[in-house]
């Protein structure tokens, strides 16, 4: 999987790198900025998606489409597809022209819109990568967590350096009888949770 990532998603890879590192460095008011997972989180949640069990792959919170990406490969590998939800237009389609540069359009379905919206339509997720707005991830946990498959994940990005605002959902989600939980010190802190 990470041996042979195609050129085309390498070289997009390279370039939300860029706009992101630009983003943070010039001032680019934080709701407008890309605001991406770092590769070493990339490459978890994909090994991860790639064990998941048989289901349906969710991402909610695409941004440009960089942790797409890596979800991209776990897909490859697996041949699956994943519908990943983006609430903003303007990253929705600096998204859609991620997917079209780096040839993976054939692997993931973009919703633009607010995936609270659409979660309900959604059952036997075998895998959920949540890297949105703070403020929705208890909702979207708890429209999630009732729809996963027997061993599947729940994987929710910024559990350690957003840790103020997601404590009442990381309480939850360590507490939770549905499903085992752990935070694992990787990247920002990745809040991983395993359906029983």
């Amino acid at each position: 999987m990470f041996h042979d990532i195609p050129r085309a998603i390498e070289e997009r890879m390279r370039c939300l790198v860029s706009m992101d590192e630009k983003d943070r460095l010039d001032g680019t008011p934080a709701a407008r900025r890309l605001r991406q997972i770092p590769p070493e989180t990339g490459k978890f949640i994909a090994l991860l998606a790639a064990t998941a069990p048989q289901g349906t792959y969710l991402e909610i919170g695409t941004s440009a489409g960089y942790s797409t990406l890596w979800l991209t490969l776990a897909c490859r590998e697996v041949g699956r597809k994943l519908v990943t939800f983006e609430v903003l237009e303007e990253k929705a389609r600096l998204a859609e022209e991620t997917f079209k540069a780096a040839g993976v359009e054939e692997f993931v379905k973009l919703v633009a819109g607010d995936a609270r919206e659409h979660l309900y339509a959604y059952k036997g997720i075998s895998f959920c990568f949540l890297d949105a707005e703070k403020e929705v991830y208890h909702d979207c946990y708890e429209k999630t967590v009732p729809n996963l498959v027997r061993g599947g994940l729940l994987v929710a990005d910024n559990a350690s350096t957003h840790k103020e605002v997601l404590t009442p959902m990381l309480d939850r989600a360590l507490s939770d009888e549905r499903v085992d939980a752990l935070i694992v010190p990787i990247g920002s802190g990745v809040l991983v949770c395993r359906k029983l």
